[in-house]
């Protein structure tokens, strides 16, 4: 007797629950087109880890910037990418999708989400700055009201009251394992529920991969296809991307014949500290790192001889903890900067941003965020505060068997940045302090970043020290599709019947970043990916 199954049948299966397949799936619903979408996750995690995400979404010629005197235009965005990228030769379609996001995010991300009740707040962000080459010209980082919850909330919302909706099928706990061919199309895909093991079939004319890149479910993964550049991955690696982004249909897709290209481009950020309620293996919270702490490695020694900065160039930051002692490091402050400074890359910490509570983000902004700085104090292991250095760095090294802070080495590094500032804006020689000057030149960042700040000022006490780890976030290789995103083989053809979309295509072209992201790029990708491949098999049919 056979073994009992699920089949669905529609004209579209999608593979994956985040923003791409929400989006692809939305798109979908337009062209009258009857969808089934399989997320692995359970319902609660709908939206995926766009819905974890500070919501920060990167745009050119808003009217948000015009509003605040801001000149942008797709060619200096254009310009900006490619500095950042620094694509080889061979990347033709990473860099045509490079081109469509500039030119059309006014369209294609702006509209779309503004029509789908997703609101930004006033001022325009800027961080990915540059360091020695040009990354941001011009604040682009629109992050939406409600952060990544608000923005996934607003587009379920609208993809429920769609007038097509019934068009639609969700089912979740759904882990694809198989992709189904015939006669060299793909016609379908198949796989067992998480939760019992319950085997299923999806059949349909177009399957869309959305299951997200290879940067979380498995860090053997990462470690696999580590940068060698970089040398040796690190031995305390945290995870901040999805649990179920282990890169299985990456795998399935190579198997049929597809190009996957440049999973060694990883973006991973330098402030990772370990989640206070972890709910994976080795689950890291990224912190927007202070500008005005001191960046120091193991060992208590100003990392250098260019100062580390957040809003700079992350992939650079995060080159240079890596050939520190043990490869991590520790950032160095005091109590009045934590308060001004600190914040978290995620929605559930940013609590006044993801519940809409705009007098209380007022507030935070004017008084500091006494509420985060105090949840993160008390819940991090990674944090440790007190009233003087001895105390600081006696706390600090129990936290290390391996590799234990200097004292004398950590005070006479902290003494000389603050003799520094006390000789005035006039002699500042030190990268960091020009560059905090520059920084508050522009209104967004005056507000939230401190002007010139001791670090043993006894009035900002206690000290603060946080110990920050390598943190996996993104893949920026994937896949490689064309502007249909038609997953392609090595020889540049189609594979009839296959697209991807989002991070498992790279977010556009098996590699639309090259080597860096501008920042709000990921959730961008996302939307436009989504659109371009459900307008193309829509009126491919």
């Amino acid at each position: 007797m056979a073994e009992k199954h699920k089949t669905y049948k529609a004209d579209v299966t999608i593979i994956g629950g985040g923003l791409a397949g929400i989006v692809t799936a939305y798109e979908l619903l337009n062209h009258n087109l009857k969808v089934v979408l399989l997320d692995r996750d359970t319902e609660d995690r709908f939206g995926g880890l766009a819905a974890e995400s500070f919501g920060g979404v990167m745009m050119v010629g808003t009217p948000l910037q015009r509003r605040l005197g801001i000149k942008d235009t797709p060619e200096l965005a254009l310009s900006d990418w490619l500095s950042f990228a620094e694509f080889g030769q061979d990347d033709h379609w990473p860099r045509k999708w490079a081109e469509t996001y500039v030119e059309t995010s006014m369209e294609n991300i702006y509209r779309w989400l503004a029509k789908r009740s997703v609101k930004f707040l006033p001022v325009v962000n800027w961080p990915e700055r540059g360091l020695f080459q040009p990354g941001n010209s011009v604040p682009r980082w629109h992050i939406a009201w409600g952060t990544g919850y608000g923005l996934i909330e607003g587009v379920l919302k609208h993809l429920n009251k769609h007038p097509k909706r019934n068009n639609l099928t969700i089912h979740f706990n759904h882990r694809v394992d198989r992709l189904i061919g015939r006669n060299g199309t793909v016609v379908g895909c198949g796989g067992a529920l998480e939760n019992n093991g319950e085997e299923f079939y999806a059949y349909s004319d177009a399957v869309v991969a959305a299951s997200g890149g290879v940067c979380g479910g498995n860090l053997g993964r990462v470690r696999k296809n580590w940068y060698k550049e970089w040398g040796a991955p690190p031995d305390n690696l945290l995870n901040g991307s999805h649990r179920f982004a282990d890169g299985i249909l990456h795998d399935l897709i190579r198997e049929l014949g597809g190009k996957v290209t440049h999973l060694s481009l990883q973006w991973h950020y330098a402030a990772g500290i370990h989640h206070p309620n972890p709910d994976r293996h080795m689950h890291g919270l990224s912190l927007v790192p202070p500008r005005s702490a001191l960046w120091v490695n193991a060992h208590g020694r100003r990392i250098g001889p260019i100062p580390l900065m957040g809003y700079t160039d992350t992939r650079y930051v995060v080159e240079q903890i890596l050939k520190q002692p043990g490869q991590y490091s520790w950032q160095v402050l005091n109590w009045k900067i934590a308060l001004k400074e600190l914040a978290v890359s995620g929605s559930d910490y940013m609590t006044s941003y993801r519940e809409k509570k705009k007098i209380r983000m007022l507030m935070e902004l004017l008084m500091g965020n006494r509420e985060l700085v105090e949840r993160l104090t008390g819940e991090s292991g990674d944090i440790v505060v007190a009233y003087n250095l001895s105390e600081l760095v006696y706390k600090m090294n129990r936290l290390s068997d391996e590799h234990k802070v200097d004292p004398e080495l950590l005070e006479s590094e902290i003494k000389k940045y603050d003799e520094r500032i006390d000789r005035g804006a006039p002699y500042f020689n030190d990268d960091q302090l020009r560059r905090i000057a520059n920084f508050r030149t522009y209104r967004g960042d005056r507000i939230r970043t401190c002007r010139f700040q001791k670090i043993l000022d006894t009035g900002a006490l206690p000290l603060v020290a946080i110990r920050e780890f390598i943190l996996s976030r993104k893949s920026l290789g994937g896949v490689q599709t064309n502007l249909d995103c038609r997953v392609l083989r090595e020889d540049g053809e189609p594979i009839p019947g296959l697209y991807a979309v989002g991070e498992t295509a790279g977010f556009g072209g098996g590699g639309i970043h090259g080597k860096r992201s501008l920042e709000g790029t990921f959730l961008g990708s996302c939307i436009l990916t989504g659109r371009l491949a459900a307008d193309a098999i829509g009126k491919g049919r």
